[in-house]
């Protein structure tokens, strides 16, 4: 089943449950899929469907991020349930430990030995995790083993 039939299956859901917040998140995953199916850039991949949902769950990590750094957590509280509404559509999220057994295994395989490898690394390990893990947590833990 495709994402946008996953999408409307889950919109039908949230609309006869009355659920606000569900129904928000999901018009927003399925606006981005209509505005990306008509940019003209063709039949978009299931890669193109991940790479989507992951942007649209960062502006509301960063929408919520600011809210709460300007005292305002009544504004982040629906960025942070729509956020646990759009996950769910995202490929299982690896744990810290998953990701750095990886960057281990990139930095030896290449044999890495200094921050100036960062941009080889990242650029492995962010193709092999594509969907599976957050590009800020790959670029911590990059960082920290490089150093």
């Amino acid at each position: 089943m495709s994402l946008q039939q996953k999408v409307m299956e889950q919109l039908k859901l949230a609309m006869k449950a009355k659920d606000t917040v569900a129904l928000e998140s999901l018009r927003a995953i399925k606006s981005a899929l209509l505005m990306a199916s008509t940019s003209g850039a063709g039949e978009i991949t299931e890669d193109d469907e991940i790479q989507l949902v992951q942007k649209l769950v960062k502006q509301r990590k960063d929408s919520a991020a600011i809210f709460i750094e300007q005292g305002r957590q009544d504004l982040a509280d629906p960025e942070l349930a729509q956020i646990a509404v759009i996950e769910q559509f995202l490929p299982e999220q690896l744990t810290e430990e998953e990701v750095e057994k990886v960057v281990v295994q990139t930095i030896d395989s290449i044999g890495a030995s200094g921050m100036k490898d960062m941009g080889r690394v990242m650029g492995i390990v962010s193709k092999e995790l594509a969907g599976q893990a957050d590009g800020k947590l790959i670029s911590t833990i990059v960082k920290n083993k490089l150093s």
